[in-house]
This record gives structure tokens, sequence and C-alpha cells, in this order.
């Protein structure tokens, strides 16, 4: 399901999806540069455009996507936040280095985890800043979303469509 399963594409894509778990215990802060070196080995040795590389995360994840976004803004065409809160740790400035990346935020209404009042002020504050941010609400379900969002065509266009530098075009 998700980015695996591109549906109704008429021109077949490549991507190279790469999901680093994060250990027991640990933080993506902690892990930061390992996820960094992950994908420096993936571009050396994949035919990956590092132009168009794509940051995404769900729940947890999303916090370590935020945080290597805002620690590495020159590295990423865009993120996907899924169903997750950004890091309170999170500086100024990290927060207005944010403004560089294109992002797509999504979660649900009726999310238990994260108060979409919470996400509601970060959307406020990267714009405020410069940011290009898209914030889609989906009013039935839970936290669990990361399927429905995914396999929606039109994340997929957008996910294909990003380059680094290049202005986006909204979900």
């Amino acid at each position: 399901m998700g980015f695996t399963s591109f549906r109704g594409c008429v021109n077949p894509v490549t991507l190279c999806l790469c999901s680093p778990q994060l250990p027991e215990g640990q933080t993506w802060v902690e892990r930061e540069a390992d996820v960094i070196a992950l994908l420096d080995e993936l571009i050396a040795s994949q035919p990956i455009d590092p132009s168009r590389v794509i940051l995404s995360g769900f729940s947890l994840g999303t916090a370590g996507a935020w945080h290597i976004a805002a620690s590495y803004p020159g590295r990423f065409a865009g993120l996907v936040a899924v169903s997750g809160r950004v890091p309170k740790t999170l500086e100024q400035t990290q927060l207005a280095a944010l403004k560089e990346i294109p992002i797509q935020i999504f979660q649900d209404g009726k999310d238990e985890k994260l108060p979409i009042e919470d996400t509601q002020q970060i959307v406020t504050t990267l714009r405020g800043l410069g940011g290009t941010v898209d914030f889609t609400v989906l009013p039935d379900g839970d936290h669990f979303i990361a399927d429905e969002v995914y396999s929606n065509p039109k994340l997929q266009q957008w996910v294909v469509s990003q380059t680094r530098g290049k202005t986006s075009v909204a979900v």
C-alpha cells in the first residue's frame, strides 16, 4: 500500500524508498548523522537524483523528519509529515530554514495523540516565515492515516514533481 502502489499512473515511476527505524530508547536527534550517512550512501550507490530527495515521516518518524529537514534544509526537495508533531527542541533558526522546503502536512481531525491546534500553530508559524506549507486534515479516522495519505494520487504526483529549489505546487 502507500507509495509502493502508485495506482493509475500512466507512466511508470521509479522510486527509492528508504525507511530507517529508530532503535528503542534513542531519539532522532541522536541518529540524525546516521540517517544522513545512509542517504549519502544511497545517493552514491543508486541512480538517485540528489535534487529530488523527499523526506517523510509518520508518527514518531515525523519528529525525526522535521528535525533532519530543519538541520539539513539544503538536502531535500520536500517534506511530508503524517500524524506527527514538530519537535519543541527546534530553534527559531531551524524553523526559519524550513521555509526553503515545500511541506505537506497530514493529520486526522480526530487524532487523540496530536491536537489539531498544535499542528495549526506550526503551519501558521512556517507560513509567517515565508514557507510553502499545505495542511490537509482528514476528517474521519484516527492517528493511523499513513496508508490513506501515501496512496493518495495527488500526493504521489506532488512527490514526483518536486525538485530542490523549484517552486512547489499544492496537493
